[in-house]
């Protein structure tokens, strides 16, 4: 048997090696902030998202696991903001992406990919005769706004409140909490409403006569639609003047293969697509009626909009990354498979928590292609605190989850260990629960996305 002496030196030797590992995401993270604002560019990313214990950066991915620079595995949730719908270095993806990659990205002028991938979209988006297609939703979305401005000739916008976010944009951000940087007057262009509730809409309508130019929100977000709401409020905005966009950057690509639109049979007069759009690929899309899109083009006699003129807006690679996606959402069942998973696993994380007398505290909810848990204090109040703490207990059982949307790759398998992990992890909760929460976290509390002032510990250390 070994001697003392030599377990103690084992154990030095395994600390010095944890040691060096964690030095090693250390020093990286360091890296990115001494030269990226934030430490990345998404703020939901950032450290302030995460628990003390995450994976700094990752490596790599494939399937629905990541990588850490430590070569930690986890099973991963939300892959890439939700952009990532049938898994990481998916193969008939790569292919594509590489194949196009062959004979170069970028022209002077169009490439056949660019009506490919145009004609494959709008063949899945009934409402929608012609597309132009961009980077990140923002912008999308933003165009959108200016083509509803130009065609109604009127000025302010009515978005929905109860969505969290549409575009960093003036129009938008001005009526954020973390607004610094935008004139004042943005924010007399806007007014809210609640979704669900046609009345308020009607308030914005009565409120602001003959000046809004279009109605935005997403199709569905935590609750769905009731009682016909996306049809009714289409038709109030019609009945207004006004335009119909739905911004379906998460529904898109998961509630339905014709988008949420398509699965509650409303038609926007504009639309935007992206994140699932290209599997991570960077491709965002801007789709509607013919007669509101082309004023961005040339054939009409209208005054003509500045609506997108992106450089790398239809990079070849990423556009047959978008294709090959839409191709492989055709022939296989992926959005039957996303919600399956996603239904065995609120159901087990539901029942662990129940058998743990935690039903209170701790809940899986959403619908199945889209997961998002809730944390709750002891008081049954919404905890930041409690959040930090299930997701460092997941990052030890080797779960990297902000939210629990699966992909297409998560097996049953990956789900079932997946529900053992949060098992563990909630041991550990009700421990905070009953002891104080401060008496199991390692590190500082994850703060909202929109904390208007920094402040955020870079290193667990320097958490008091």
């Amino acid at each position: 048997m070994p001697s003392d002496a030599s377990r103690s030196g084992a154990r030095r030797g395994s600390a010095g090696r944890q040691s060096a590992r964690d030095s090693v995401d250390e020093v990286w993270r360091r890296r990115a902030h001494a030269v990226i604002p934030g430490g990345c560019h998404t703020y939901a990313k950032g450290d302030d998202q995460f628990p003390a214990n995450a994976p700094g950066l990752i490596a790599r991915g494939k399937g629905c696991r990541v990588y850490d620079l430590q070569g930690r595995a986890f099973i991963e949730y939300g892959s890439g903001l939700r952009a990532v719908t049938l898994g990481h270095a998916f193969e008939p993806v790569v292919e594509a992406v590489r194949a196009a990659l062959q004979g170069g990205s970028n022209f002077s002028r169009p490439a056949p990919v660019e009506v490919e991938a145009a004609e494959t979209l709008l063949g899945l988006i009934g409402a929608a005769e012609q597309v132009k297609f961009a980077k990140d939703g923002s912008t999308v979305i933003s165009a959108a706004i200016r083509l509803a401005r130009a065609h109604t000739g009127r000025d302010m916008v009515a978005y929905c409140a109860d969505h969290p976010f549409f575009s960093y944009y003036d129009w938008f951000i001005s009526g954020w909490k973390m607004s610094a940087g935008i004139p004042e007057g943005e924010r007399q262009l806007t007014t809210t409403f609640r979704y669900n509730d046609l009345a308020s809409l009607q308030r914005c309508f009565s409120e602001h006569p003959g000046r809004i130019a279009c109605v935005v929100l997403e199709p569905e977000r935590d609750e769905p639609p009731r009682e016909d709401f996306l049809k009714r409020a289409c038709d109030l905005a019609h009945e207004h003047g006004a335009l119909f966009v739905l911004d379906e950057m998460i529904t898109g690509f998961r509630w339905d293969l014709h988008g949420a639109q398509g699965l509650y049979g409303v038609e926007p007069d504009l639309s935007g697509f992206g994140k699932a759009l290209a599997n991570g690929f960077s491709v965002s899309a801007l789709v509607g009626r013919r007669e509101i899109m082309e004023i961005g083009g040339f054939e009409h006699d209208r005054r003509r909009v500045f609506l997108l003129s992106t450089t790398h807006g239809a990079e070849t690679h990423a556009l047959a990354a978008a294709v090959a996606t839409m191709e492989f959402y055709r022939a296989h069942d992926v959005i039957g498979t996303l919600h399956r998973q996603g239904e065995r696993l609120a159901r087990g994380c539901n029942e662990a928590a129940a058998e743990l007398g935690l039903g209170d505290h701790f809940e899986v909810s959403g619908r199945p292609c889209n997961l998002v848990y809730v944390t709750r204090d002891r008081q049954g109040r919404r905890s930041q605190p409690f959040r930090t703490l299930f997701m460092q207990e997941m990052v030890k059982r080797g779960v990297l989850g902000p939210s629990f949307v699966v992909n297409y790759s998560h097996t049953d398998d990956d789900i079932d260990q997946t529900v053992e992990a949060v098992r563990g992890a909630l041991e550990i909760y009700r421990r905070g629960l009953e002891d104080g929460v401060e008496t199991v976290l390692e590190g500082p509390s994850v703060q909202p996305v929109d904390q208007v002032r920094g402040g955020f510990p870079l290193s667990p250390e320097s958490h008091t």
